[in-house]
């Protein structure tokens, strides 16, 4: 049978596309109306360029649980790649127990990366004896530089983070955010306080395969953010009439740029990245499935580097960038893009007749 790569139009759809052309897969992208012209224009496949065959357009982004929908997805006899796109839009449990659709890679899992709920993220890297920063339970417990992960007033599935060195510091920087309308006081009430990490920030990107059983390492990359990226390029008596001024840089994801890590950090990378998927298999059976990423920052301390670990994501990350780091290179003799790897991975299932091993 012939199998349809589909996604959602956003976040890493152009990437797996392209790794599912390449190898031989139809793509589509299900596209939210108004926001279609990346997939439906500028990269539809056409003259043999172009890496989107189909798109479906529907009236907003959860529409594609609708049953209608499946109907159309399932008659493409659709293998369907998550992304953070799908789960910010889409209600979990609908996904979880309505989307009828086989999905690479484990479809209960992505949840954990939440905050608020029981073994989450945290819990998952604590179980693997991963270093995590310090929780800090109230403001008045703050006895450190601590990052402050709240929610966007505005577009509730990003965060607004803002760094403090104090209760005193906390307040006033919370105040003037919620004055500003970038947060609310709901939003702060549920927010996490931790430990700021002072580090070489990186995201180390796995593949796990469970027809190899084999640990990929796909890249590494770091986040640019704004406003944080430009005020940093201020000088410091700038940075200072500003902060005098009651400017308050925010840390709002824009992209990433690829970086590289020193050839003796490879193997701490792959020794929490095998630690974290022995911790889903034993936890969150089956476990991991394909692409993940383990966000934090190298840190010095005691005298040594640490990895310091301080966000999950238990799906495709969001950088194409990945694939100009080397790692691939030295595993498969060229560079490679997560897309195409799991092309690869679904290609081989198909042949092996294992799909049950890496859908869910």
């Amino acid at each position: 049978m012939k199998y349809t790569i589909a996604v959602l139009g956003g976040h890493s759809a152009l990437d797996v596309c392209a790794g599912a052309k390449k190898h031989g897969f139809k793509t589509l992208a299900v596209c939210q109306k108004g926001r279609e012209k990346t997939y439906a224009e500028y990269y539809k496949t056409r003259d043999g360029l172009g890496c989107i065959d189909e798109v479906i357009l529907v009236d907003k982004f959860s529409d594609i649980t609708k049953p209608e929908v499946q109907k159309e997805l399932k008659k493409r006899n659709v293998i369907f790649i998550h992304n953070r796109y799908f789960w910010v839009y889409c209600d979990f449990d609908e996904i979880e127990k309505n989307f009828d659709i086989p999905i690479f890679g484990t479809r209960h899992m992505v949840r954990l990366e939440e905050r608020d709920v029981e073994k989450n993220q945290y819990w998952l890297l604590e179980q693997a004896g991963i270093r995590i920063p310090k929780m800090i339970s109230a403001p008045s417990k703050i006895d450190r530089p601590v990052i402050v992960k709240v929610n966007e007033a505005t577009r509730s599935y990003e965060r607004a983070f803002f760094v403090a060195v104090s209760q005193k510091d906390y307040e006033e920087k919370s105040s003037a955010m919620i004055k500003k309308g970038q947060i609310t006081k709901a939003g702060l009430e549920k927010a996490v306080i931790e430990e700021f990490i002072i580090g070489a920030q990186v995201n180390f990107n796995f593949f796990y395969s469970p027809l190899s059983k084999r640990l990929e390492l796909m890249g590494t990359d770091a986040r640019r953010q704004t406003s944080l990226d430009g005020f940093l390029r201020l000088n410091s008596n700038v940075q200072s009439e500003l902060l005098n001024a009651g400017y308050n840089p925010t840390m709002i994801e824009t992209g990433h740029f690829a970086v590289t890590i020193k050839e003796s950090l490879v193997e701490k990378a792959y020794e929490i990245g095998e630690r974290f998927v022995a911790a889903t298999q034993k936890h969150s059976k089956p476990g991991i499935i394909g692409p993940f990423a383990l966000q934090g920052a190298v840190a010095s301390e005691n005298g040594r580097e640490e990895l310091v670990i301080f966000d999950v994501s238990m799906r495709i990350p969001g950088s194409p960038g990945t694939k100009f780091t080397p790692y691939t290179s030295y595993l498969w003799g060229e560079p490679m893009s997560y897309g195409e790897r799991i092309a690869i991975e679904i290609k081989a299932a198909i042949k092996e007749k294992k799909l049950d091993l890496v859908l869910t």
